[in-house]
């Protein structure tokens, strides 16, 4: 099966919503075609009739994929348009404002990309060639997805604070306690309409929505239907949103979805944007949260510039003796561990989730019976007795729950504005069609 190239770097931006195959305009303008011309002027700079073909390759496999029905040429061509101008627009703004990606962070990207994917580099390339792609292509998207990324993070995502009394008031409140209980995966279709539209502009939009939503009802494709439609960012997905939390929607779908099965969509629902469909693609959650948790104990011996490796490692074995001798653990922690954190508590960790701590420690705690005494063990911060006290598993829910709710309440404003500042800087900016 062909490896596509947003399947590679799908999994690389966090918060940034990829774009199937992102658009690669220096390397693909970069090739001479005798016919290529300008297809759109974006404020300083222009779209090629090379980049929206490429594109739409793109997409056209990524449907293909997806064995969905292929929506018609003219509609998707409009679609995938429009999504580049968007691009545009952010790429210019990063430009403008100095964003960079050096060599060394692209390099970085390209192998973690490589490494989620089990691949070493030359396998990367392989792949990307399989597909058509040079790996000079490839590392063009993946900076224009990290560039698009950080143009973001500043002008969205540090204006986004959550405070304490939020995320308290929001687990009070009958949507916050609903939104614990499940996770929905969505799909959209915005059929937009313009600050500016005027009461037929907006009755037209309405109708289109309308119809949209009888030819869902008989059957049509949903992702078919948000390619060629629809003005979400998500729309050459299939509209495809992820997994959200209701609370993440808004009114009045936070509560709409708890109603509904998967597979059903909703009536079109006039918001800001436009009029919007959801679909319910799936459900999933609302399991209690459990931890296990061990109760430990340690001394810590580090070597140091008076101190050798083997003289550490011998004095924690005479260290092991004397407890087994007899002697006091705490005390004995009390006196040579050079672990601030727990010497004077006698070498008492408390209760501590094994996932926080350093995989060489970790590994000695899981394997090691309650009650008894390690052998020395070498950690990066030196050598290393431990004593299990006990273990236990721990309802971790009321901790997830904030941390859910802090998430949900902070996608929430990052979608909404978001949504605003893309339609901001489409407004606001010059922009002329050629075909």
């Amino acid at each position: 099966m062909k490896t596509k190239l947003s399947d590679f770097v799908r999994p690389l931006l966090l918060g940034a919503l990829l774009l199937g195959n992102a658009s690669i305009a220096t390397s693909v303008s970069a090739e001479v075609r005798p016919l290529d011309r300008i297809v759109a002027i974006v404020d300083n700079d222009v779209i090629m009739q090379s980049q929206l073909d490429q594109r739409m390759q793109e997409v056209r496999q990524t449907i293909e994929k997806r064995g969905a029905q292929m929506p018609p040429t003219e509609e998707m061509e409009q679609q995938v348009l429009e999504r580049l101008i968007t691009e545009n627009l952010q790429l210019q703004i990063g430009e403008r404002s100095g964003i960079r990606i050096s060599d060394e962070e692209l390099n970085q990207a390209m192998g973690t990309i490589a490494q989620r994917n089990n691949m070493s580099l030359d396998q990367f390339r392989a792949a990307l060639e399989r597909d058509g792609l040079s790996l000079e292509t490839a590392r063009e998207q993946i900076r224009r997805e990290m560039v698009i990324s950080r143009v973001r993070q500043r002008r969205i995502a540090e204006r986004v604070q959550v405070s304490n009394q939020e995320v308290k008031n929001f687990l009070a409140s009958d949507l916050g306690k609903l939104q614990l209980s499940e996770e929905y995966r969505l799909a959209n279709i915005l059929i937009p309409v313009s600050e500016s539209a005027d009461s037929a502009a907006i009755q037209a939009a309405e109708r289109t929505a309308m119809e949209t939503y009888q030819q869902l009802q008989n059957g049509a494709d949903f992702g078919q239907l948000a390619v060629s439609r629809s003005a979400s960012e998500n729309a050459l997905e299939g509209g495809d949103m992820g997994w959200r939390k209701a609370a993440q929607l808004p009114p009045p779908f936070d509560s709409q979805v708890r109603e509904m099965s998967v597979g059903e969509v909703t009536q079109p629902v006039r918001t800001p944007p436009g009029f919007i469909l959801l679909k319910v693609l799936d459900k999933r959650g609302g399991e209690t949260q459990v931890r296990d948790e061990v109760h430990v104990r340690h001394i810590l011996i580090k070597p140091s510039q008076i101190r050798s490796e083997e003289e550490s490692r011998r004095l924690i074995e005479r260290l092991r003796d004397r407890i087994l001798a007899g002697e006091s653990f705490a005390d004995l922690a009390k006196n040579f561990s050079e672990d601030p954190g727990s010497a004077l508590n006698g070498g008492d960790l408390n209760w501590v989730d094994p996932n926080s701590l350093v995989p060489e420690f970790r590994d000695v705690m899981t394997n090691i019976p309650s009650g008894q005494l390690s052998e020395p063990f070498k950690t990066p911060y030196g050598w290393h007795i431990l004593e299990v006290l006990g273990r236990r598993a721990t309802d971790a829910s009321e901790e997830f729950r904030e941390q859910q709710a802090l998430n949900a309440l902070r996608n929430r404003k990052y979608e909404e504005e978001l949504q605003a500042w893309l339609r901001q800087i489409r407004d606001e900016a010059y922009i002329e069609i050629k075909i």
